[in-house]
C-alpha cells in the first residue's frame, strides 16, 4: 500500500511568467505571452507527482491576493493542498523567457509565516498518522525563530515515526543533518556547505562516506547541475550516475522533478535508492531540455 505523501513548502512562489521576443534593460517591455503558476520546491514536486498520476499533498503557507490565486491555480492543476493561512502576503516573483536573453528571474523577498499559521501546521503534523511520508522542500525563513519552534518539534518527531525526505539548504539542513532522516536530497554547492571537504583533500566520494559516519541521516543523493549524481544508500558504496545528455534550454525545477520521480518510484514501486534515482534521471533531463516546470512530455518508463 503506497503510504500518505506530504510536501511542505517553506516559502511558497506566486510566478508570472512574461515571454518578450526581445529585452534590453532600460526600456519599456511588452510581452507576447503571459501566464501565471505556483512554484516553490514542494510544490513544484506534488505537481510532478500528479503527473505520474501519484497522489500527495502540497502544504503551504498562503497569505493575501497572490495566495489566493497560487490555491486556485494548484485547484486547476488537481493538486491536492492544504494551505496554512496566513496573514502577510505570498513572495511573488516574475520569469521572463525571450529569444534575445537567457532566461532571467526575479523575486520578491522571502515571506515568513506568522505565528498562526505556524502552529496551525505544527497541529496538522502532529495529527497525521504513523508511516507518512513527509518531504521537505527549499528554503524556510524564519526557521531558527521561537516562532517555529513548534513545527521543528514535529518534524523532528516525525523523523522518528514516519518516513522524512528533506530538500532543503541552510538552517533546516544543518539541524536536520542530526535526524534519523530517509533521504537528504541536495546540490553539490549546498552539500559542501554543510560538510565542507577536510582541507581541500577529499574527493566527493570520500565525503560523502564521512557524511554517513557523523550524521544521522540513512541515504544521501548529491546532485551537480547536469553533471553527475551521486548516490549513497545505507549500508552500501556511494555509486556515480550520469545523466542522459541534452541541449539544456532550462534547468529551473529539474532538481524538483528529480526528487518527485525518486519518491514515486521509493514509495509507489517499492524500489530500491539507486534504482529509483537511476529512473528519475531521465525525466530531470527531459524537464531541463523544455521551459517551465514539469511541463514536458513523461519519457516513456524504461527507456
Amino acid at each position: 500500500m503506497t503510504p500518505d505523501l506530504h510536501t511542505l513548502t517553506g516559502n511558497l512562489l506566486c510566478e508570472r511568467t512574461l515571454d518578450i521576443r526581445n529585452w534590453a534593460v532600460g526600456a519599456t517591455q511588452r510581452a507576447q505571452h503571459e501566464e501565471f503558476n505556483t512554484r516553490g520546491k514542494g510544490v513544484n514536486v506534488s505537481n510532478m507527482l500528479a503527473r505520474l498520476g501519484t497522489n500527495s499533498t502540497a502544504l503551504i503557507f498562503s497569505g493575501g491576493a497572490p495566495g489566493a490565486e497560487a490555491e486556485a491555480w494548484l485547484q486547476s492543476r488537481g493538486v491536492s493542498y492544504h494551505a496554512f493561512r496566513t496573514r502577510t502576503a505570498s513572495r511573488t516573483g516574475t520569469v521572463i523567457w525571450s529569444d534575445s536573453q537567457p532566461e532571467t528571474t526575479f523575486l520578491g523577498p522571502d515571506v515568513q509565516p506568522d505565528r498562526d499559521a505556524l502552529r496551525a501546521c505544527a497541529d496538522w503534523l502532529e495529527q497525521r498518522p504513523d508511516d507518512g511520508v513527509l518531504a521537505l522542500c527549499g528554503s524556510f525563513p524564519g526557521w531558527g525563530g521561537a516562532d517555529y519552534a513548534p513545527v521543528r518539534a514535529a518534524i523532528f518527531r516525525w523523523a522518528q515515526r514516519g518516513r522524512l525526505l528533506v530538500d532543503a539548504y541552510g538552517p533546516p539542513l544543518c539541524e536536520l543533518a542530526a535526524q534519523p532522516v530517509e533521504v537528504v536530497k541536495i546540490n553539490r554547492q549546498e552539500f559542501n556547505g554543510l560538510l565542507p571537504p577536510l582541507e581541500g583533500r577529499e574527493n566527493l566520494e570520500q565525503s560523502l562516506r564521512r557524511a554517513h559516519e557523523q550524521s544521522a541521516v540513512k541515504n544521501w543523493v548529491i546532485t551537480d547541475g547536469p553533471n553527475a549524481v551521486w548516490v549513497m544508500a545505507e549500508n552500501a558504496q556511494p555509486v556515480c550516475l550520469t545523466p542522459p545528455t541534452i541541449k539544456e534550454v532550462s534547468p529551473t525545477g529539474s532538481g524538483d522533478v528529480l526528487f518527485a520521480v525518486m519518491l514515486h518510484q521509493l514509495f509507489v514501486h517499492g524500489r530500491p535508492l539507486l534504482e529509483a534515482v537511476r529512473r528519475a534521471l531521465p525525466y530531470a533531463a527531459a524537464n531541463a531540455a523544455h521551459k517551465g516546470v514539469a511541463d514536458f512530455e513523461l519519457p516513456v518508463e524504461g527507456s
